[in-house]
């Protein structure tokens, strides 16, 4: 039989090695949007990559394969997992002496260890006495059916796994303090959760937990208030006597809220933070008068529960960053809608969002958020570039229908249809121009054709005509811009300054004379950086000899970088580095 050494239990990680719970001061109010968004609530939780284990540290992507891995595996047959888990009971109970209840919860609350357990066993027999006689030689590490059957999942509990123990004995003061938490009335499926938010409590010495226990009891507190309590936030469990989460409780039974209305309003999957709760009903308490605190409460008691009241807190910090006075953003706390604080807050950053990507000043921006809390924070709102294509209109003039309408605002959001707003007087009147542009083109005698051209050509008819006039100002006959723009109709589809600077480079930087672009119309149409990058490579070929030295600009400038490469950079062995040279000097490079 092998020799397994029963090493000595580690010693607790001193304090200073823990990740300690971050404190939320009132500067994280004034951070910047998307640092609000991005930050997440203070609870008191140590991060799983901070204990010592590094047999199983994992990547991201190693965790989620194995999450994965698990769920995919089908399941044991009936028959087949009964002799497993009485052979695994046989073997926790008689041959480790753990005692019968904890054997017998952990053989039948760990399907996925035993799964796994019964790949590696040479079934000769029955399942039940290969099983054991693969036990008599293979010890197992019983920390992993232990915390499965506390509900913890294998990609939960691998990161948790202590550091050279392989058997519950070994960390005995671990296990009292497990017993205690039964013995307190705990489900048994509910202690993992307990332990992976805080494992201190698994660490406290002999007698220690029960004390703590005791004193919360000897100040009121109910039994079944106690166990919700620690399982929800089982760091009020941690040093002395949470003075925070006490302090909670006073002010809200001076409220008129008891233990039970407390106790409904607490999700098992979530931890909270007392101090921070703490902080909010003070706030609170300088905002409204005392009947007014006790309705809000009563009707969101999310504001002071969700995220401990993280959400709120960053919502009064939000509406205070864009001026937002006191006394409105109470009002809008009274005509809170009936919807979760973090969805809310979501909603509210999103429609921010959207105003800034459609371009609408700030001051308007700030206008809205204050004076539309509210509608804003109701509606869940789709998308920017959706909501262009389907209302069917420009950002400008999207920016001044909402200033003017906000309501419409609620039939914008995920869900509904979207109907195309009506067409202005300013659209009329720039589709009269447009149409009249394209007829002195001379697209009037196809309608087809006509029609392709309003889908060409982009921008309003009185700007299509000025960057018409801005190239045939240049120099250039209008009957010859007239032509150019009928071969490359996208050249007008940029801006008045943008054209000008391109017919600049040209002439005075590249020196072409201003005909090339009758020959080459298209050559607008590229950047500035291109064409630069092309030129300069060229002009140093050139002088190489590399290069013919009466190329036409639309050879330089047309081809693909593959083909540019191929046939001009290539054919001098320093031209690749020159090439890679003028990128990194024009910032070209990605």
């Amino acid at each position: 039989m092998a020799l397994i050494l029963n090493p000595r239990r580690p010693k607790p990680l001193p304090e200073s090695e823990f990740v300690k719970p971050q404190r939320v001061t009132a500067a994280a109010s004034w951070l910047p949007l998307y640092q609000l968004t991005k930050i997440k609530p203070a609870y008191c939780h140590w991060s799983s990559q901070n204990l010592p284990n590094p047999r199983f540290y994992r990547s991201k992507g190693s965790a989620v394969a194995v999450k994965r891995e698990v769920l995919e595996v089908p399941k044991i047959p009936r028959a087949t997992l009964k002799e497993a888990q009485a052979a695994l009971l046989e073997y926790l109970h008689w041959t480790r002496s753990i005692p019968f209840m904890d054997a017998e919860n952990i053989s039948k609350n760990s399907p996925h260890f035993l799964r796994n357990l019964l790949e590696k066993v040479n079934i000769v027999k029955d399942v039940r006495s290969s099983m054991a006689r693969f036990l008599r030689y293979h010890p197992i590490n019983e920390f992993e059916p232990f915390f499965e059957s506390l509900g913890l999942k294998p990609w939960e509990y691998t990161p948790l796994l202590p550091r050279n123990l392989m058997f519950l004995s070994d960390d005995s003061l671990f296990f009292e303090n497990y017993r205690v938490l039964c013995q307190f009335g705990i489900e048994r499926n509910k202690i993992g959760r307990i332990y992976k938010k805080a494992i201190q409590v698994f660490q406290l010495e002999s007698g220690a937990l029960s004390l703590k226990l005791q004193a919360y009891q000897e100040l009121g507190l109910s039994h079944s208030f106690m166990v919700k309590i620690i399982v929800c936030s089982p760091c009020v469990l941690i040093g002395d006597v949470d003075m925070k989460f006490i302090k909670v409780l006073e002010i809200l039974r001076s409220m008129g809220f008891d233990h039970a209305w407390i106790q409904e309003h607490l999700a098992d999957q979530d931890s909270y933070n007392w101090g921070l709760i703490l902080r909010v009903l003070n706030i609170f308490s300088e905002m409204f008068f005392s009947n007014e605190l006790v309705r809000l409460i009563n009707q969101h008691p999310g504001l002071l529960f969700e995220g401990s009241g993280y959400a709120t807190f960053s919502l009064i910090g939000f509406l205070l960053k864009f001026g937002h006075p006191i006394d409105q953003i109470s009002s809008m706390f009274l005509q809170f809608p009936k919807i979760q604080v973090q969805q809310f807050v979501s909603n509210l950053i999103k429609c921010f969002v959207f105003f800034h990507e459609i371009e609408m000043e700030v001051d308007e921006i700030a206008k809205l958020v204050c004076s539309y809390t509210v509608l804003l924070g109701s509606c869940r709102l789709k998308k920017t570039n959706s909501l262009l294509s389907n209302l069917n209109v420009g950002k400008k003039r999207l920016c001044k229908y909402i200033q003017e309408n906000p309501q419409e605002l609620s039939k914008w959001v995920i869900g509904l249809r979207i109907v195309p707003l009506p067409d202005s007087g300013e659209d009329i009147e720039s589709k009269r121009l447009k149409m009249k542009f394209l007829l002195d083109l001379g697209y009037g005698e196809n309608p087809n054709m006509m029609n392709k051209a309003f889908k060409v050509f982009r921008g309003r008819g009185g700007e299509l005509q000025e960057r018409f006039d801005s190239i045939v100002n240049a120099g250039l006959d209008k009957a010859d811009v007239s032509e150019m723009v009928t071969v490359s109709p996208q050249i007008l589809n940029q801006s008045k300054t943008v054209i000008q600077s391109k017919i600049d480079i040209l002439v005075n930087e590249l020196g072409y004379p201003l005909s090339s672009l009758v020959s080459f119309p298209s050559f607008l149409s590229y950047t500035t950086q291109r064409v630069r990058l092309r030129m300069a490579m060229y002009n140093w070929l050139k002088d190489h000899k590399k290069a013919e030295p009466d190329l036409a600009l639309s050879t330089i400038v047309a081809c693909s970088d593959k083909i540019f490469l191929n046939q001009y950079v290539n054919h001098h062995p320093s031209g690749p580095r020159v090439w890679q040279d003028l990128k990194a000097e024009l910032n070209m490079d990605k």
